[in-house]
């Protein structure tokens, strides 16, 4: 006997469902790669996907289109006329035609995407010694830094920038492309923090 099962509703849910895991997989890489780059200790591939973030939007609202259809089909009252016809009507579906697995799915897409808002807890607080500075050889400089889209890029530069010596706090912020570092200069210089930067992935464009 042929299987059908491409032209049958249950086909069409797993379709669904593998298209809207991967829009939602697709909606985050951007935000997971810099947590992965740490993670893996490769870190120069923070900002690899960082092209994405334009498309970011329009991915999501694809992942929860698809979902919510596959919910639909999921939940749907039967016809009649099939729930007479159906032998197989009070046989327990395999648990990747159920309403569990498709929860899993949701959860797991719905983390995926909410990425960008707890990425930052994938990195280790920066513990700094205090140490007594003379204010003369305090300095503040702005980078201008290319690829960051979301908290999770922000706290990839921080963390890179704040283990270098003589760094004595960053703040970035992914919104303006700016990172502001207070360093001593008699420990480390601009250039230095420059090349840390640029050594994640993300490029410094200019520096003041």
């Amino acid at each position: 006997m042929m299987n059908h099962e491409k032209d049958t509703p249950k086909g069409d849910s797993k379709r669904l469902i593998s298209a809207g895991v991967l829009a939602a997989f697709a909606a985050s890489l951007c935000c997971i790669t810099p947590a992965l780059a740490l993670l893996s200790g490769v870190s120069g591939l923070a900002s690899a996907f960082s092209w994405m973030e334009p498309a970011r939007p329009w991915l999501i609202a694809v992942s929860v289109g698809m979902l919510a259809f596959a919910w639909y089909q999921k939940l749907k009252p039967r016809p009649t006329a099939g729930i007479e016809c159906a032998c197989e009507a009070e046989q327990k579906p395999p648990f990747l035609q159920s309403k569990a697995f498709l929860g899993i799915v949701t959860v797991l897409a719905a983390l995926m995407m909410a990425f960008p808002w707890y990425g930052h807890l994938f990195y280790p607080e920066s513990r700094a010694d205090r140490v007594v500075i003379p204010s003369d050889r305090v300095e503040n400089i702005t980078y201008e830094i290319e690829g960051m889209t979301c908290v999770a890029c922000e706290s990839h530069i921080r963390h890179a920038a704040s283990s270098m010596a003589g760094v004595v706090g960053v703040t970035a912020d992914y919104r303006t492309g700016k990172a502001v570092v207070r360093f001593d200069r008699g420990r480390t210089d601009a250039e230095a923090i420059r090349r840390t930067i640029d050594a994640t992935g993300y490029k410094v464009k200019d520096s003041r």
